[in-house]
């Protein structure tokens, strides 16, 4: 066995006095009102729309800037019968975008095409070539993109001169200019603070709420029958899988979205869900490592359009066909990816010093950059330094995808490095590049010493968060139903974790699965049983131990009990 490096524990700060009275009003245990202060959730109003989301909080649609003229060049299109295609992208959030635009402005009898670019062929967003591409074969008299288009100045004029007007509904940080379309409906551009933390698909359900209600207002034919509120399971699937965070609107979504992904009516999502294996109540742990996964393989490694017809399609074999081909997708990206990280971490290995390599660039030919963003995570994780991983393609272009740790915008340091960029785009923990075979051995310097001068002297260990420390025995069933109110979790609203000082192992640890270690937990007059996933080579000391946990139920053969999820674990201080 090994000794893992050690993590700083950080417990979160809180107010004792607040954590008391709102225990009080909510009638919930105080670590997890305790949980609610340290969120900044510090009175029973706020409690109560966070832990009761409701619809009818969502604010209006045409609050978003742009959303009067998008749906009045969308209602004039719809009137005069035009075709339109939705430009949308191939991830989750583009493509449950470009599904719910479809579904929508197809019931209202719109002539609408979806249209989805290759990563691989095309790129990310709405470019020139591909969206003459997109003109070529469809010939559209309005686009309305989805989940892209903010920065596309040269491809809005492109169509504009062909007398085609763009839609852009978008989440995106704007880089430069913006571009011209007669509608930019991007909360980012300009909007207040709740809103830009929208999906790509909070933004086309916005946009179709909006559609909506000018077509109730104005008594369009067929508009009474269509209940918005009966696709929130596309609308959950992409907010979840685009690790937006699960904060305002965006937990009102995913709340109610989750609750309709559980008794859903799209023919495509219950055959991905059987052949997946989801079973028992779907929450956000499924969105985010079963069905998202699955449905961003396919724009990943082969093309996103299998991902967009299985949501789409009424017809149930045709159905189960699709989510097969996207779960063996999956499958070849996992073997793609374990490869690259393998190759990549040999690369790393072979010079990595930890105090002089501070900023880590990687890149081989062939690399398949479908996969590189994930690659890159994985080695951040490892290394706990920002990384970008570099695949190379046959005209020595090559294409990175960026990780970072907290405490370094790494979209700050790659716009120091732009003079040996293509170009860039992205955001403070992850982002984008392209550039020249020949420029990365300059790149890679000059990325290593902006990042030593930002992270050196800094403790660049892994952080383990501790929401709050319990006893054991308050590990019990009521915790576990009042820690269920505050689903769903997701990014800033990470499932809580709980710590317990000195606790002993009873019995021997054994290893289950491949790497994972079991265990059996007692402590304050009970026991409880604890799984730590990826632990089974590491050494569990001798005596007491504090150990950091996720209150979990566990479904085994019919029967849920309660299980600790360890995170870490340490001697007892």
């Amino acid at each position: 066995m090994t000794v893992a490096p050690s993590k700083i524990w950080k417990t979160a700060a809180g107010d004792r006095d607040c954590a008391i009275r709102l225990a009080a009003e909510l009638a919930i245990p105080q670590p997890l009102a305790a949980l609610l202060a340290s969120r900044g959730v510090t009175d029973a109003g706020l409690a109560d729309k966070f832990l009761n989301p409701r619809l009818g909080d969502m604010s209006d649609p045409f609050l978003l800037p742009g959303m009067t003229a998008a749906v009045d060049r969308i209602a004039e299109a719809l009137k005069s019968n035009e075709p339109i295609v939705i430009y949308g992208d191939y991830d989750v959030d583009g493509v449950t975008s470009t599904a719910l635009m479809v579904t929508i402005l197809s019931r209202l009898g719109a002539l609408v095409t979806p249209f989805l670019p290759n990563r691989m062929e095309d790129g990310y967003g709405l470019s020139e070539a591909t969206l003459q591409r997109c003109i070529d074969q469809y010939h559209p008299r309005l686009i309305v993109t989805v989940d892209c288009g903010t920065g596309s100045v040269e491809a809005v004029q492109k169509a504009a001169a062909q007398g085609i007007d763009v839609v852009v509904t978008d989440h995106h940080e704007p880089s430069g200019a913006v571009a011209p379309a007669v509608a930019m409906v991007n909360p980012k551009v300009s909007g207040d603070a709740s809103s830009q933390m929208l999906a790509g698909v909070g933004v086309a359900f916005k946009l179709c709420h909006a559609i909506l209600k000018r077509g109730r207002d104005e008594k369009w034919p067929g508009v009474e029958a269509i209940d918005l509120k009966e696709h929130l399971d596309y609308v959950a699937l992409g907010t979840i899988a685009d690790i937006v965070p699960l904060l305002s609107e965006n937990r009102i979504l995913a709340r109610y979205g989750l609750g309709l992904l559980n008794r859903t009516h799209s023919i495509g999502l219950k055959s991905l869900m059987e052949v997946a294996g989801v079973s028992g109540v779907v929450d956000s742990y499924h969105v985010g490592f079963v069905l998202g996964p699955r449905i961003n393989a396919a724009g990943r490694i082969r093309d996103a359009q299998s991902a967009l017809e299985l949501l789409l399609t009424d017809h149930p074999q045709r159905a189960r066909n699709l989510a097969m081909q996207l779960d063996a997708a999956n499958r070849d990206r996992q073997a793609i990816e374990a490869k690259i990280v393998k190759e990549a971490s040999d690369l790393i290995d072979a010079y990595y010093q930890a105090d002089v390599h501070y900023g880590l660039v990687v890149a081989r030919k062939e690399w398949h950059t479908g996969v590189i963003g994930i690659v890159a995570s994985r080695l951040t994780a490892r290394y706990r330094r920002p990384t970008i991983v570099i695949g190379i393609d046959e005209d020595g272009v090559g294409r990175g995808s960026c990780r970072s740790i907290e405490g370094f915008d790494v979209l700050q340091h790659l716009e120091a490095c732009s003079d040996l960029l293509l170009k860039y785009g992205g955001h403070a923990m992850a982002a984008g590049l392209e550039l020249k075979e020949e420029s990365i051995p300059a790149f890679t310097e000059r990325f290593n010493s902006l990042a030593a001068a930002t992270l050196k002297g800094y403790d660049l260990r892994a952080v383990q968060p501790v929401d709050a420390w319990i006893q054991l025995s308050e590990a019990n069933e009521y915790f576990m139903e009042s820690q269920d109110r505050f689903k769903p979790f997701g990014h800033l609203h990470p499932m809580p974790v709980w710590a317990v000082r000195g606790v002993r192992i009873e019995g021997m640890p054994h290893v289950v699965g491949k790497h994972h270690l079991k265990l059996s937990i007692s402590g304050h007059g009970v026991q409880r049983e604890a799984i730590a996933f990826n632990m089974g080579a590491r050494t569990v000391p001798e005596g007491p131990l504090d150990i950091a946990f996720c209150l979990q139920r566990n479904s085994y053969m019919g029967r849920d009990t309660l299980q600790l999820n360890i995170q870490d674990f340490r001697r007892s201080e």
